[in-house]
């Protein structure tokens, strides 16, 4: 099941009005853990890859799990005590050498031992049946840490913002597991950092354009997304009118009309890798 972006965490009658549950969302690799006995386990990615052979301390303490033992779960590394997705594209060997923790942060069981598929119970059934098969279990596998309280999980949000956690995913607490999508009963919230930026470029027409290209303080550059609105568009227009140099071919952005002056404008950040999208024009 993959969560639909929302705007705003729903509240506690916003999934069906049978309860929601809010689950801290962090950035990882989503996969499926399947333990299988006398098997080798199966870390399944999104794509259908198995993990398991570039994170073997993970598929090791799969292995442990009781056989039947299938979990929906985030492969997270830990560094300098923040979550580092990045430290996940690193080999293997890279990771051991500088001392990365790695983690398999679970918070769905699909099936039980013995083969007893759980799917068709309620979230709030498969989240005790989870809790029970992970009692025991020691680090590096954990279940996620959730509430069906609102304002706790929004506390939990900030106070662990330092540490990476991205937002948080909300889940109708009848809901079933559905394969082939979540429809509208889970859901993510991804915080967002509203930041100022330079604007250095257009993308579309002196009179129409369509996206910036914007400089973050940090240095980034990046390209607004989604397109400007109608309204924006008329804005930076006008605004950017008679500070346009001849347009140019950019490798990355295509045709640009670069501006001679810069403009300042308030973006939002959003995801990994970030996306930038603009707010207003600031009037400094």
């Amino acid at each position: 099941m993959r969560p639909a972006a929302v705007p705003a965490v729903p509240p506690a009658d916003g999934l069906g009005g049978a309860g929601v549950q809010y689950e801290l969302k962090l950035d990882g690799f989503r996969c499926l853990a399947f333990a299988r006995g006398e098997h080798p386990p199966y870390l399944q990615s999104r794509s259908g890859r198995d993990l398991a052979p570039e994170f073997p301390s993970i598929a090791a303490a799969v292995a442990r799990l009781p056989a039947g033992l299938v979990l929906d779960a985030e492969l997270v590394a830990w560094r300098g005590g923040r979550f580092a997705f990045e430290e996940l594209l690193r080999t293997r060997q890279a990771r051991t050498s500088e001392d990365v923790a790695l983690g398999l942060i679970a918070f769905d069981v699909l099936a039980l031992p013995g083969g007893r598929d759980v799917r068709r119970l309620p979230l709030t059934d498969r989240r005790r049946l989870l809790l029970a098969a992970l009692a025991d279990v020691p680090p590096p596998i954990q279940p996620v840490l959730a509430t069906t309280d609102r304002a706790e999980a929004l506390t939990w949000m900030e106070q662990l913002a330092d540490t990476g956690v991205e937002g948080l995913v909300c889940k109708a607490a009848g809901s079933a597991y559905r394969a082939r999508g979540a429809g509208r009963v889970w859901v993510k919230y991804r915080r967002s950092d509203t930041v100022d930026a330079t604007v250095r470029a257009l993308t579309g027409t002196s009179a129409r354009p369509q996206a910036l290209v914007l400089e973050l303080d940090d240095g980034r550059v990046l390209l607004s997304s989604p397109r400007l609105t109608p309204l924006q568009a008329r804005q930076v227009s006008e605004a950017a009118a008679g500070l346009l140099a001849p347009p140019v071919r950019d490798p990355d952005h295509g045709t640009l009309r670069p501006l001679t002056a810069p403009l300042r404008a308030e973006v939002t950040l959003t995801g990994r890798p970030p996306t930038a999208t603009f707010a207003r024009l600031r009037g400094d």
